[in-house]
């Protein structure tokens, strides 16, 4: 096997399966990473949160506090759930841009195969 056939191997491994195997790695680290961050901000303001009413919770001292707690945990309540609701909508954006991007990458690895595999019949 000559240097140029063995670099033109080379060429075309790199171009048909190992360009694109690095591109879909990159793209699913950069996914798995905007997801960890995003989990780890939610399960940051869940805990604050958690932990601001535990506090809340501690400093009541008589009927009329008992009655203000009640009454903010109507709102918290309120506020977390659009909390929760937003970032689910934040991981299924995240999800679809993911579906889009991979999509993306196989339509073009299939046009570069389709096209390699047109000059190797020219070629034959």
């Amino acid at each position: 096997m000559s240097n140029e056939t063995f670099d033109q191997y080379n060429a075309q491994a790199e171009k048909l399966f190992m360009g694109p195997t690095r591109d879909y790695a990159k793209l699913a680290m950069d996914y798995a990473e905007k997801l960890i961050e995003a989990q780890m901000e939610a399960a940051r303001t869940y805990s604050e949160i958690g932990m601001s009413q535990a506090r809340a919770a501690l400093e009541i001292k008589d009927t009329q506090a008992l009655q203000q707690y009640a009454e903010e945990q109507q709102k918290v309540a309120k506020d977390l759930t659009e909390r929760v609701k937003g970032d689910a909508e934040k991981v299924v954006a995240m999800n679809q841009d993911f579906v889009n991007e991979a999509r993306k990458l196989v339509e073009s690895n299939v046009k570069t195969a389709s096209e390699t595999a047109a000059a190797a019949q020219k070629g034959k």
